[in-house]
This record gives C-alpha cells, sequence and structure tokens, in this order.
C-alpha cells in the first residue's frame, strides 16, 4: 500500500518567493526604523528646547515636558515593534535560504549534524552515513527541541513497523504543504538561549516527592512575609528582637529542610528559556487545526483539564526563572530571611505533583510533531520522491524492488541511479568491479533508502517495494589498536552481528568487499559458507568484491545469486567511470592502470 502523492507547489519557487515577500517587509521596516529614530532624536530636541523655554525662560509651564515624554515613550514602543518585525521577517528570511540550500545540494554544514546519535556499534548508521556533518540527519532535522531530534533519529535507528510506517507517510502527507506551520516553529523564540535535556527533566517531573507541600508551603510564605515585617518594624523602633525571634525558627526550617530542597532545584536539568522555548512550541501547536485523526489526538492530549499545556509549561519556565536567580547576589542574600530557596523548591515541588506525570506525554507529542515536520518539510523540498510501497511477500519470501534508485545525500546534478531486485528469484546479487567504480555507493544507496523507507519518509527513486526487512551492513571497518582488533576480526565480528539479526525477522544484508581481510581461497570458502547459511535463514542482500573467485559462488546456489558488475574505461589517458550496473562479471581491472597512472612502473 503506498500514499497517493497530491500535487505540491514547486519548493525553490516557493521559497523565492516567500524570501522576496520577508525581503520586502525587511526593507520597509529599515526606512520605518530610521524615520523613527529620527523622530526620537527630534522628540529628544524639542524636550530639551521645552525644558529651556519653561524652566529657564518661564514662556510657560513645566507640565508641557510630560507630552514631550509621552511621545518618546510611543516613539519608543512603536520602535520596539518595528525592531521586533524587521527580525522576525529577517530569520523567516533565512529559514527560507536554508530550503533552497538544501534543495540545491548546498547545505552540508549548515544545520544540526546529529553526532551524539553517532553509535560504532550500530548495525548500519556509521556504514550509511546516517549522523554527522553532511549526513542524512542534517539533511532532514528541522525540529527546534531535541526531543524531535531525539524522535527523528531513533525512526532512523530503529525501524518501525509496517502499519505505523503507513501511517506516517499519510500524516507527512498532510503536514507537506504546511509551510505556515512549518515557519512559525522555526521563528519561535530564536533569541532564546534555550538548554533542555528532556531525559533528565522527565526523570525530575516523574520522580518521587522529596518535599511535603500541602502546609508547608504556606507555612514557608508565611515565615518570609514575618520576616520582611519584622525587619520593618525594626528599622521604624528598633526592636530587634521579634526579627530575631523569625530569624531562629527560620534557621531550625532552613536547617531541617534546605538538603532536600537543593534537591528538587537541582533536579530540574534545564534552564527557563528552554522551557519558555518549549511552551512557545507547544503554544503554536495548540492552535493548529489538523485534519487528521492521529494530530486531532494530540492537540486533545495539549488541553488536558482545561488548562492547556504551554501554559504549564510556562508556570515551570516562571519557577526556574526564580531558581536561576537564587545564584544570584540578592538571591543568597535573601535566602535566609525570605528562605528563597525552600520556596522555590516547594513551587517546583507544587507543580511536579500538578503536572509531572502529563510531561512525558507533552514531550513524547511535540517530538513526534517535529519529526513528522522534519520528514514533510524533505518531502516537500524534493516532490519527485515517491512514498515507498510495503508488500506482504509470498510464502514468507523477502521482496526489495527498486527503480532508478539514487542517494540522496549526492548532489542531483552528479547522482547516477540504478535498478535493484532481490525476490525469491534472485536472493543475492554478487556485484564485481574495479576500484572506485561505484560498488560501495550502490550498497549505501540501498541502505539508505531501505532506512527512509522504515522511517515514513520519501525515497530518492523512481520506486521502491519491499517487505519488512531487518538492515544490517558491513561496508566500512578498520582494525582497532586500543582494543587489539584487526581489520578482518572486527570484520567478522560485524557480520557476526548482522547474521543473528535473521533470528528475529527476515534480513537485508548488504557486505562490501566480503572478507578482503584474508586469502583468496579462505575468503572463498568462508564467503560460501556464510552466504549460504544467510539464504537458509530467509535472508536477501547484496555484497560487492573485486575478487573474481567470489563471483563463481552463483554458480554453487542454485540459481538464488546473480552476478552483476560496474565497469571503467580509460579515455584520454584517464581512467572514467559510468557507475551503472550491468549484468554479468566485471571484465577487466583497473589496479595496475591505476598505478602506471600515477607513475609507478608495473
Amino acid at each position: 500500500m503506498a500514499v497517493e502523492r497530491t500535487r505540491v507547489p514547486d519548493p525553490r519557487s516557493e521559497y523565492s518567493s516567500r524570501i522576496d515577500h520577508y525581503a520586502r517587509i525587511v526593507s520597509s521596516k529599515e526606512i520605518l526604523h530610521r524615520r523613527i529614530g529620527n523622530w526620537k532624536l527630534a522628540t529628544i530636541a524639542a524636550g530639551i528646547a521645552l525644558a529651556w523655554l519653561s524652566l529657564g525662560k518661564n514662556l510657560f509651564s513645566a507640565y508641557w515636558l510630560l507630552a514631550a515624554v509621552a511621545a518618546y515613550i510611543v516613539l519608543a514602543i512603536l520602535h520596539g515593534q518595528v525592531i521586533r518585525s524587521r527580525a522576525f521577517a529577517e530569520i523567516a528570511a533565512a529559514y527560507y535560504r536554508r530550503g533552497i540550500a538544501r534543495v540545491e545540494d548546498r547545505w552540508a554544514g549548515t544545520g544540526e549534524s546529529g553526532d551524539r546519535f553517532r553509535d560504532p556499534k550500530h548495525n548500519y548508521s556509521d556504514d550509511l552515513d546516517l549522523f554527522g556533518r553532511g549526513c542524512l540527519f542534517e539533511l532532514l532535522s528541522t525540529a527546534r527541541l531535541p526531543m524531535g531530534e531525539d524522535r527523528l533519529a531513533q525512526w532512523l535507528r530503529d525501524p518501525s513497523p509496517v502499519a505505523m510506517v503507513i501511517e506516517r507517510q499519510s500524516l507527512i502527507a498532510e503536514l507537506r504543504g504546511n509551510l505556515g506551520l512549518r515557519e512559525s516553529l522555526a521563528i519561535t523564540g530564536t533569541s532564546l538561549r534555550a538548554r533542555l535535556n528532556p531525559e533528565s527533566l522527565l526523570r525530575w517531573s516523574e520522580g518521587a516527592p522529596i518535599l511535603p507541600v500541602g502546609p508547608l508551603r504556606a507555612t514557608a510564605a508565611l515565615l518570609a512575609i514575618a520576616a520582611t515585617a519584622a525587619l520593618v518594624y525594626y528599622l521604624a523602633t528598633l526592636a530587634y528582637w521579634p526579627l530575631v525571634a523569625v530569624l531562629i525558627v527560620e534557621t531550625f526550617v532552613y536547617r531541617w529542610l534546605n538538603e532536600r530542597a537543593k534537591t528538587v532545584v537541582s533536579g530540574i536539568s534545564c534552564n527557563a528559556d528552554g522551557l519558555v522555548l518549549f511552551s512557545q512550541i507547544l503554544e503554536r501547536l495548540e492552535k493548529e487545526p489538523f485534519a487528521s485523526h492521529r494530530l486531532q489526538e494530540f492537540a486533545v492530549e495539549l488541553k488536558p483539564d482545561g488548562q492547556a499545556a504551554s501554559r504549564s509549561i510556562r508556570q515551570l519556565a516562571r519557577i526556574v526563572y526564580w531558581i536561576d536567580a537564587r545564584n544570584s547576589l540578592i538571591g543568597k542574600f535573601l535566602d535566609l530571611p525570605l528562605l528563597y530557596t525552600l520556596q522555590a523548591a516547594l513551587a517546583a515541588e507544587s507543580w511536579r505533583r500538578l503536572r509531572g506525570k502529563r510531561l512525558r506525554s507533552w514531550l513524547d507529542m511535540v517530538g513526534e510533531i517535529e519529526a513528522l515536520l522534519s520528514l514533510s518539510s524533505y518531502s516537500f523540498e524534493h516532490p519527485q520522491d515517491p512514498f515507498p510501497e510495503f508488500v506482504e511477500a509470498p510464502d514468507s519470501q523477502s521482496i526489495l524492488d527498486a527503480e532508478e534508485l539514487g542517494h540522496p545525500l549526492i548532489p542531483a546534478g552528479q547522482c547516477v541511479r540504478n535498478s535493484v531486485r532481490l525476490d525469491a528469484g534472485t536472493r543475492l546479487l554478487l556485484v564485481s568491479g574495479s576500484n572506485m567504480s561505484g560498488k560501495s555507493t550502490f550498497l549505501r544507496t540501498i541502505g539508505i533508502n531501505v532506512v527512509l523507507a522504515r522511517a515514513g519518509a520519501p525515497i530518492r527513486g523512481q520506486s521502491l517495494r519491499l517487505s519488512p526487512l531487518a538492515l544490517g551492513t558491513r561496508i566500512r571497518s578498520t582494525d582497532s589498536l586500543q582494543e587489539g582488533r584487526s581489520n578482518f576480526y572486527t570484520e567478522i565480528l560485524r557480520i557476526r552481528q548482522v547474521f543473528d539479526l535473521t533470528a528475529s525477522e527476515p534480513l537485508l544484508f548488504l557486505f562490501d568487499e566480503l572478507l578482503e581481510g584474508t586469502n583468496s581461497n579462505d575468503r572463498r570458502i568462508g564467503a560460501d559458507g556464510l552466504l549460504r547459511a544467510l539464504l537458509e535463514r530467509g535472508a536477501i542482500g547484496v555484497i560487492t568484491t573485486h575478487d573474481l573467485a567470489l563471483t563463481e559462488i552463483s554458480h554453487s546456489l542454485g540459481g538464488l545469486a546473480r552476478n552483476a558488475h560496474f565497469q571503467d574505461y580509460v579515455e584520454d589517458g584517464k581512467i572514467r567511470f559510468d557507475y551503472k550496473l550491468a549484468d554479468g562479471v566485471v571484465a577487466r581491472s583497473n589496479a595496475l592502470e591505476l598505478m602506471r597512472l600515477i607513475g609507478l612502473k608495473v
């Protein structure tokens, strides 16, 4: 089943028109900014003149100065609004310029790389360049919050069930044309220095209560009021005993609860700006009239008990502002007489008791919507890329049928596309070819498109039909001095890791230069046994090699394997590649020719 693609605007022209629109706004606001600035200077000059005429010459009442002050205040307010409008227009224009950079394949190094998600032990993420500068995550992610980044990374690393993927495709199709929502989120809170750790915040919100709230909160407030009143009384009468009495009681309370109060406030692992940004994004999502049932359910969950989630998070942000202020000089000075830390901790504890259990659902919803918006933005910017179709393979036989498959990280003008089909008839493709002929890129092209498919995103190709498959790769591996492993040992450990995936679900394996770290005889025997075992477990896959002895395995597998190759040719003293997959075994090698071209006498 595949999602129908509705007609969408050309992304480059749509983005360009919006850039022009915001450029006009910036220009008009800049003119207004200068005019208001001149008016403010003129108002100041007029005020000075009025002051001289009224106070120095006594020509009229000094109350006329209030008119100049009022005029300046009005101009200052208008000036602030103009500056903010210009800033928003500049941010929106920059957002669409980044979109055009992605459309024109100039995006590498301009977004969030997702390095924190890298895991060399993952089944395929490093081999397929999912995370890092110029990698898939940077191309896809437009998330403003770490929850959105976390959810997108999870979808890329952990294939989702087919039913969930199909639902995700429909949600992406709904959100694809919603530029207004994506723009609003992109310009929301850009001036905030947000720091938010959702995992730590969640642990705090769902943690056991530490402080007894109830009557204690009222008692702490009364003690703070009493301390203030006693201080005023002392300043008025010099009678110090009421202040001393209150401070003695507060000292007892302080020593009793201060450590627990510090534990409460230190558990909120974020700053107030991070929560403000979270609340602003929630508020924007609460206003969105979603069409699909799934997204409408999200909107309902964002307004439990009649109070919007954004309002609850803003309340927590205000508490965190007070918590952050306790480290200032004033906060430290007021800590005992006003029980400052305890007051802030009690407010945080009260919020946790009332709203803490709902925080998980709010974090999850925002994370999912931001990840969906990232994929919908990618879908909008690549209107020719279709959603894959998932099929139930007959007799539990896996299927991967791709037409004109390309690599999404290769610029469109340089991307050479190839088709590949693996099914009950051909379950293994053995690809031979010379060095640099495109074998590794071919494997990565298959793998990264399968990742996109299982994440719910469009694929780079004419079409892709596949059955539910686990994915395992071994494309790059190196020796490790720290772990005492050779390149070959690292390779076979990774192959074992991929092999173990067959125990849970059908597998698509992609192995580059299979068993390259050993001699030709052992490689031939080992590869034959390994591939036979994988096929017996229902796996399908592609391997590449420049060792032509491995291509003979296709004859021993009873027609389940097929040979294909990438060819090169010499032209004007240079080796050329067409990167097109062809049937059969490669007819020539370029190793000696490469050595001769760089001046080695062989």
